[in-house]
């Protein structure tokens, strides 16, 4: 409880604690640049990232033992307190649903209160298919992850580190929910859907093997959402420490004039 404590400030209207920082702002991380395996259907530990990027590889994760394709918790960045959103593709592809949308949504909430930033990791396929969610309200608990970061007027960063796809690429703070940074890895594949059933889709009847390929070439990287401006640079990993960090230092002083009404109405 200490641990956790030393993360927040004392009330709402106080920023995040600062401790001395003896970790540089520009250290590099050479093997970020080869986390991401080659093939997207591998799966790897978000974890073993956020460590190398925040203070000391440090990180106090809540909630770790539920909704386990979500990762979220407390970091520190230049010594200042910051939030991390992760999708897991260790656990079930990092696929969003019911109960890890609830657990971002909260999380996300709680951050906006207290003034932390909040970094988002964004590995995300989709939401989870089947008649079990759709009839648990998936798309009512999945709008409260997007409703969270929409109203959120705290710092907001997003790194793009391989799939975000179709509706959980909106709902995992994209550019267009008042975010203020968007970056992706060279990894990164921003589409409606992965390369294999979308060609099933709209190439029936054709050499199925030949459209991936093409459709890969075409879309699975970040450059088209780029193009779109929905990104604001394709970064190399190893530099995502200090590009965030900055941008931390940049926000500090981020003010927001909302709407009169003191809140909008949430998808309860």
């Amino acid at each position: 409880m200490r641990d956790f404590f030393d993360y927040l400030p004392l009330s709402c209207d106080d920023l995040p604690p600062i401790y001395p920082c003896n970790d540089p702002i520009d250290r590099e991380e050479q093997v970020l640049d080869r986390m991401i395996p080659d093939d997207s259907n591998i799966a790897y530990d978000v974890r073993d990232i956020i460590h190398l990027i925040v203070d000391n590889g440090e990180m106090f994760e809540l909630h770790e033992n539920w909704a386990k394709s979500l990762v979220i918790g407390f970091a520190r960045m230049n010594g200042s307190t910051v939030g991390i959103v992760a999708n897991q593709p260790k656990e079930s592809a990092g696929v969003l649903d019911i109960d890890s949308s609830i657990k971002g949504a909260r999380f996300v909430r709680f951050c906006d209160c207290f003034n932390i930033p909040i970094i988002t990791f964004v590995d995300v396929p989709g939401f989870l298919p089947g008649t079990t969610q759709e009839y648990g309200g998936i798309i009512r608990h999945g709008a409260k992850l997007l409703y969270a970061y929409a109203e959120a007027t705290v710092p907001k960063i997003t790194i793009t580190l391989r799939k975000s796809y179709g509706g959980a690429y909106c709902v995992m703070s994209p550019s267009h929910l008042r975010g203020d940074s968007f970056y992706s890895w060279p990894s990164g594949e921003i589409a409606v859907m992965g390369a294999k059933g979308a060609v099933e889709i709209i190439c029936r009847g054709k050499d199925l093997e030949k459209e991936a390929r093409y459709y890969e070439e075409q879309f699975s990287n970040p450059l088209p959402a780029a193009k779109r401006g929905f990104l604001d640079e394709i970064i190399r990993p190893a530099h995502t420490r200090k590009i965030i960090i900055n941008d931390l230092e940049l926000y500090k002083n981020k003010k927001l004039e909302n709407p009169k009404k003191k809140h909008g109405n949430m998808p309860l």
